[in-house]
């Protein structure tokens, strides 16, 4: 089956990106790519950069394990697309680096960006038609493509990197869209046997894995942040999947399985238009993306002038924990793809309607219940963190008593006891393990 072809591409992926980003956290290091602490940033600790660095040889991993493999060696004599994505990917990725480490000009950047776009439209990965409810499919010429394609990528690469502000961020909510994009070209592909979605298929199967192998290294608190080198890299990649998707698959063959150019397009309405995709999928930092710039401008600053004004930081400011506005964040970018996904699967179904007003009802509770902290049950607390343990909370329980029975002073043992240990960068040395804290809050990293 090919579906244990994406798998393998993923683990592989998956485990290239986690071994390599240890070592590339050193370099980072040694070579100096840890900025300071700027006004806007969540974090307290200078972190080293340059994650994308990780990512990328994960990329180029899974690329060539896919090769290789029966099923989808296909894709690379068929089409061209993986080259034209490693391409764009290669220079965006180098744009990345150098941003990290040396903080070049957003207007350089944003030239990148559109010069990475036009390497993969020269190479072929672009739209080429537009089916519109009501009147059919429509055919662009090549400067329309092309500028629907830029400015595609273009957006989708800034909305990953604005929404890249907290710990493991950017990285799980990429993951999440490129699973339900995963989800919905498979179906076209191996559902439907059209072969032209096979290749982004292939991209949002070593996007998960990429995210996922970085992951560990990124969650709170990180040891390592995926920089601009990264946040790029995986926007530019979640729009190449998308472009590829939407302007490449031949709707007269989506008619041909769906019954008719009326059942083909209301069942590609959802997530087939190419300018509605990637922005259904990466809902909540396009909405982030929009605001900022509104923001900035109605203040009389540049578009591309940082603030604290993003969403995360937001629900930082209303009483929410670190780990629980990322997990927020989550939610509902989980329940914008795969509820689009769903109902572009079951369209006339009521009962998946009203599951997704369901869900969101749950998701505005939780944003309305910062100062809530669950507690899990006793069977399970080994496998969370220890503010969520209910013998946490009696610990701490008493240790707060016993500071009101001294009169809320502490001890010399208790100041002792809030000194780090072995500091160093972001709660680590360059080849040991993390520093340990008894108060994360007061003293622990956070981005």
């Amino acid at each position: 089956m090919p579906v244990r072809e994406y798998l393998l591409i993923l683990c592989i992926t998956a485990a290239v990106t986690y071994l390599l980003t240890g070592p590339v956290r050193k370099f980072a290091i040694v070579a100096g790519a840890m900025p300071e602490i700027r006004a806007r940033d969540v974090h307290r600790e200078p972190t080293p950069r340059l994650g994308g660095i990780a990512m990328f040889f994960g990329l180029c991993a899974g690329l060539l394990v896919a090769d290789h493999l029966p099923n989808l060696r296909g894709v690379f004599e068929n089409s061209n697309e993986p080259r034209a994505l490693l391409s764009g990917a290669a220079l965006i990725w180098l744009i990345g680096v150098l941003d990290d480490k040396f903080e070049i000009d957003a207007l350089i950047k944003l030239g990148g960006q559109m010069i990475a776009a036009g390497v993969m439209v020269m190479q072929g990965l672009t739209i080429l038609w537009i089916p519109v409810p009501g009147v059919g499919t429509v055919s662009l010429t090549q400067w329309q493509g092309t500028l629907l394609t830029v400015a595609l990528v273009v957006i989708t690469i800034n909305a990953v990197n604005f929404v890249d502000g907290l710990d493991g961020l950017a990285a799980g909510m990429v993951c999440i869209a490129s699973a339900a994009s995963f989800m919905y070209a498979y179906r076209i592909w191996y559902g439907y046997g059209i072969e032209a979605a096979a290749p982004a298929t292939l991209f949002a199967a070593i996007l998960m894995g990429m995210c996922l192998g970085f992951l560990p290294h990124n969650m709170h608190p990180a040891r390592i942040f995926m920089g601009d080198s990264g946040s790029m890299l995986i926007g530019l990649i979640l729009a190449a999947g998308a472009i590829s998707v939407t302007g490449q698959v031949d709707p007269a063959a989506m008619k041909l399985n769906f019954g008719g150019t009326r059942d083909a397009t209301h069942a590609m309405l959802p997530v087939f238009i190419p300018l509605l995709m990637p922005l259904t999928i990466i809902a909540i930092p396009f909405a982030d993306l929009v605001l900022a710039i509104v923001r900035r401008t109605w203040n009389g600053k540049s578009p591309f002038a940082a603030d604290r004004g993003h969403l995360h930081h937001r629900l930082l400011e209303i009483g929410h924990s670190h780990s629980r506005a990322v997990l927020i964040m989550y939610f509902w970018s989980a329940l914008i793809a795969f509820g689009t996904v769903a109902y572009s699967v079951h369209s006339t179904s009521v009962w998946m309607l009203l599951l997704i007003v369901a869900l969101s009802a749950v998701g505005l509770v939780l944003l309305l219940l910062p100062r809530f902290t669950p507690r899990t049950p006793r069977w399970a607390e080994a496998f969370v963190p220890p503010r969520y343990r209910r013998s946490g909370a009696a610990e701490q329980g008493a240790h707060g008593g016993a500071e009101g029975v001294h009169g809320g002073a502490e001890t010399p043992v208790d100041q002792e006891e809030k000194t780090p240990v072995a500091a160093g960068v972001n709660g680590a040395t360059a080849i040991g393990a993390r520093s340990r804290f008894q108060d994360r809050r007061e003293a622990g990293s956070s981005r």
